[in-house]
């Protein structure tokens, strides 16, 4: 009994000199980003998103609060190709956060190590919103978010030496999972290669690329140029040349105007998102967004294919 009531402050001692490791504060622009960085990081990291889902990543309402929220960050995820040039750069400069700054270790480019489709030989602002990095809607590739958990862990080691072994072990599982899903959702469309979509926005450039599909018509007549009666009577005549029977949207575009052009040519508008969360039945992360996209899409092409 005496050696219990002697031993037991020592135990206590003890404990108390066991390092307690605090969870890195980590703050993503945008839910995809979001979602992987937290299949990597696991319990070791909090993650906090600044675009909602449903919300355009183009046009984000740069709130006081995320001043706050950047100031308190041990990393900051971003895409990396300029989709978020409108209206990060001012709250990067309220926040005076030396952590995140271009250079530092805790400011992670989603887009290191990604091949980058589109990037223009010269920027002509009347050719629409062109990002001079290119297309940066990479992340609805998913060999792509192979790359990018790869460095997400890579980058959270360097920051968390501690933990970096649980870091690339939560990684590789990540990859493991959808690298089996992305050989069953390439079987699920194979069937399909080399059909024609349209869309709203230029976002499924990688997508389409991945999965054999052809994605060059727009609602838009220009990247953020909202769609005109002209340009969308030559999109019309040509899906109806073309046999186009599918028409992409995504929540915060307008559904009405696609609807109207589905009308007239017989098509099937899809609500697609980019983001977890952003429609219904994505919720989840990256890999049951990616699974609802694919199998939403096989669905209406199987469908189509099946008419007289």
């Amino acid at each position: 009994m005496l050696m219990k009531r002697l031993l037991a402050p020592l135990f206590v001692l003890a404990l108390a000199a066991i390092p307690a490791y605090a969870k890195i504060n980590v703050v993503v622009t945008t839910p995809d980003l979001a979602s992987i960085a937290q299949a990597v990081g696991g319990k070791a990291v909090a993650i906090t998103t600044l675009t909602r889902p449903t919300e355009d990543p183009h046009f984000v309402d740069a709130r006081p609060s995320f001043i706050v929220k950047l100031n308190r960050a041990d990393a900051l995820i971003e895409g990396g190709a300029l989709l978020e040039i409108g209206w990060l750069p001012p709250l990067m400069e309220g926040a005076r956060n030396a952590k995140i700054e271009a250079g530092a270790p805790g400011r992670i480019l989603a887009n290191e190590g990604i091949e980058m489709l589109e990037v223009p030989s010269t920027l002509d602002r009347s050719k629409g919103d062109i990002h001079a990095a290119g297309n940066p809607h990479f992340v609805v590739d998913p060999a792509n978010a192979i790359i990018i958990a790869r460095h997400f862990a890579d980058a959270f080691a360097k920051l968390d030496a501690h933990n970096a072994a649980t870091y690339q072990a939560n990684a590789k599982a990540f990859i493991d999972e959808l690298s089996a899903k992305l050989v069953e959702w390439q079987k699920l469309l194979a069937p399909y290669k080399g059909t024609s979509l349209v869309a709203y926005h230029n976002t499924w450039v990688y997508f389409a690329r991945r999965f054999g599909l052809v994605i060059d018509t727009f609602l838009e007549p220009k990247p953020g140029i909202p769609p005109t009666p002209a340009h969308l009577a030559e999109v019309i005549t040509k899906m109806k040349a073309q046999k186009i029977r599918a028409i992409i949207v995504e929540p915060y575009q307008n559904r009405r105007t696609a609807e109207t052009v589905a009308a007239d040519t017989g098509a099937t508008v899809l609500d697609f998102t980019q983001f977890p969360g952003g429609v219904k039945g994505t919720d989840g992360g990256y890999i049951p967004m990616m699974d609802y996209l694919v199998n939403t899409l096989a669905k209406v092409l199987a469908a189509d294919a099946s008419k007289p």
